[in-house]
């Protein structure tokens, strides 16, 4: 006889992580008050046909891998190239995607557009709104100007149970839930957001996905203070994780993979935003540059690998002297632990004293870069601006700077340099290390300059 076993947990609704018992900071992420009770049941030993088949012989759902058959997922287009090169080449029947990002920053207006291309070319296609009404969703396409999306079908409701009989009803190729946060479910005693109530729903969905081959948009909030339960708690659950960044104080916006069961992670797709909705931007390097200063120092411009696409970021920093007690940090885009380091190496071993000075850096455009590949342009822009000496315009910087003040190579370094070297960049300060494997095709066009440590680059750069 199976035996129903119901035990509590809690789990973060920041990061979804679970505990035992209620804590007040959560272990794992170290946010505070964001662990919320819920319900574990599981259905444990039985005596029926699957425990009497463990007692002897093999199970007939078991094979050898060699025997397995090899399908291709079926993939196609948006619509979007943008889009579709941060899916990894397009959608694929029966792959849930997760969307997240900050409320407004323009989730919405991105999965419509992509929508109205799909339906264009042939796809059924249906959107869920669970926070605004149909009408509210009509008069977006209507002032979005696509065409369309008057065969685009539209559900405006938050009841799962409705939610699922559509899907399984009308079948479509491509479907977007919008949000994930709104539904709620008569049958399951969670609260509305709640962590358990996101998971249930999800996995769901993701059974109706995977049976019918719907392709599933999932669009998910996450709000600053972790106040509503954001997609973190479902990203094992999905195929592919899509994480919308951007200032809404910028036009531009950037759609990163960090997750992608169907292609490569971290591919990015760059976008702007206009009165229109979102525009695709084919060449983001020269767009992120548009507006650099000339001659200003503390400003450098650093070749970064994101994705398949290398792209050219403009580095700014600031170094002034402390007017307080203690200097301050404060970083826009880029790991503020990684700029306390550099500040270290550069006092340290290069005896630049910066350390006393307040220093504010940042990506100027809004963007972000997370690779270790800045941290040599970093620490040449903050000393460009202590030393109040600009960079030369045709100057481009990268490498991985370490502890010891060395100069560590990176990956794709040929792409890098291409990158820069089409934009007009003649000057290249690199990792030693990089430049002997590059081939003389690679380095011709502009002059590279291979540095073993920090004290050398700031002597090539200045």
């Amino acid at each position: 006889m199976a035996i129903k076993k119901t035990k509590l947990l809690f789990i973060c609704r920041d990061c979804g992580a679970t505990s035992p018992r209620w804590l007040g900071k959560c272990a794992d992420c170290g946010a505070w008050n964001t662990l919320e009770e819920t319900v574990s049941s599981s259905t444990v030993g039985g005596g029926g046909a699957s425990s009497r088949a463990s007692a002897g012989g093999s199970s007939p759902h078991v094979q050898p891998l060699g025997d397995v058959r090899v399908l291709d997922a079926t993939r196609f287009s948006t619509g979007i190239s943008e889009l579709d090169r941060a899916l990894g080449g397009g959608v694929v029947a029966g792959g849930v995607i997760l969307l997240g990002g900050d409320p407004g920053i323009g989730k919405s207006t991105l999965v419509l557009q992509a929508m109205a291309s799909l339906e264009r070319a042939g796809h059924k296609t249906l959107y869920v709104t669970g926070e605004e009404s149909a009408a509210q969703v009509a008069l977006r396409a209507e002032r979005l100007e696509l065409e369309g999306t008057a065969a685009i079908r539209v559900l405006a409701s938050t009841e799962f149970s409705i939610v699922r009989e559509a899907l399984e009803i009308e079948r479509p190729a491509v479907a977007v839930i919008d949000s994930i946060q709104t539904m709620r479910a008569a049958g399951l005693e969670f609260s509305s957001g709640s962590p358990s109530l996101l998971r249930a729903v999800t996995e769901a969905l993701i059974e109706v996905a995977k049976r019918h081959h719907i392709a599933l948009f999932v669009i998910g909030h996450v709000t600053k203070d972790g106040a509503i339960a954001g997609p973190k708690v479902l990203e094992h659950l999905v195929d592919t994780v899509l994480s919308f960044e951007g200032d809404r104080s910028h036009s531009f916006r950037i759609v990163r993979a960090t997750k992608n069961r169907f292609g490569p992670a971290h591919e990015i797709g760059v976008f702007e935003m206009v009165r229109e909705g979102l525009r695709e931007v084919p060449e983001p390097s020269a767009m992120f540059l548009a507006e650099r200063p000339a001659r200003a120092s503390g400003s450098v411009v650093v070749p970064t690998a994101e994705g398949s696409r290398p792209l050219l970021v403009e580095v700014q920093a600031l170094a002034s002297p402390s007017a307080m007690g203690s200097a301050r940090r404060v970083v826009s885009g880029l790991d503020a632990n990684r700029l306390a380091i550099l500040l270290a190496v550069l006092e340290r071993k290069v005896g630049i004293h910066v350390l006393d000075h307040d220093v504010f850096a940042s990506i100027a455009g809004g963007a972000r870069v997370d690779e270790r590949a800045l941290d040599l342009a970093l620490a040449v822009a903050v000393v460009s601006s202590f030393r109040g000496i600009p960079v030369p315009p045709d100057l481009a910087v990268f490498g991985e700077v370490g502890l010891a003040g060395e100069v560590r190579a990176v990956p794709r370094a040929n792409q890098r340099v291409l990158e820069a070297r089409r934009l007009g960049f003649r000057r290249i300060v690199l990792p030693a290390l990089n430049l002997e494997t590059l081939s003389p095709a690679e380095r011709e066009g502009a002059t590279l300059i291979g540095v073993r440590n920090v004290a050398d680059a700031l002597e090539a750069a200045l």
